[in-house]
């Protein structure tokens, strides 16, 4: 399908670095990075290189690209099989998984769903729409009819416990996100929510300030 890796493994060629077998002990858990509707893997590489320099090894980074046509249901289904293999290759107990925009939705469901709960340690939402935005009018294609604004999909989703089990789950929005609207979206009940400075909605992937506190979050 268009715009979908279709082995679930990460690239062997991340952001630049060749990705080499390690038997290593983990220093960190593992971090899958979920991209955004339209992107890919590389629009991660900023956040994934300050990773690297603050200690984060090959083999506990891990990233992929999904199709941008297929229900935030089936991406979820991705997302399971993603998990599985690193926590299979590396032996973590748990992953920590960052998102991106409309990857925040696919891996929210992943954990409501289909049992992700008990195999993340903490779950980030950058510029998440968690409750739907205006903007996704402009798209017919079936991930985009599922984030608008009332859309069955999300109700299901946001029924009940939004952060449901033990994850800890932490979002970040910004007041100048030109994509999710309203900015509120974003935030979840029961979640540690974040403003950011006035940063645009790709931004969010490469501002130092939100990089710190993305990272202190997950490696607390």
């Amino acid at each position: 399908s268009v715009g979908c890796i279709d082995k679930i493994t990460a690239p062997d060629n991340l952001c630049g670095v060749t990705r080499l077998a390690s038997s290593a002990p983990l220093e960190h858990d593992p971090i899958l990075f979920v991209h955004g509707y339209g992107e890919n893997a590389d629009f991660f590489c900023p956040m994934i290189d300050r990773f690297r320099v603050d200690g984060w090894a090959e083999h506990e980074i891990y990233a992929y690209n999904y199709s941008f046509v297929l229900s935030h249901a089936d991406n979820a289904e991705e997302i399971r099989k993603q998990v599985d293999k690193i926590l299979s290759d590396t032996k973590a107990a748990k992953v920590d998984i960052i998102s991106h925009s409309a990857g925040s939705v696919s891996s929210r469901y992943y954990l409501k769903n289909l049992a992700g709960t008990s195999k993340v340690d903490a779950w980030v939402s950058l510029a998440g729409p968690n409750h739907g935005t205006e903007t996704a009018i402009n798209c017919s294609l079936t991930p985009c009819i599922e984030i608008r604004i009332g859309s069955q999909f999300l109700a299901d989703l946001n029924a009940g416990d939004e952060t449901p089990g033990l994850v800890r789950y932490g979002t970040w929005w910004s007041p100048c996100d030109e994509t999710i609207d309203p900015d509120a979206s974003v935030s979840l009940a029961g979640a540690t929510n974040h403003q950011t400075a006035c940063i645009s909605h790709t931004q969010l992937l490469s501002d130092p300030v939100v990089y710190q506190q993305v990272r202190d979050w997950i490696d607390f």
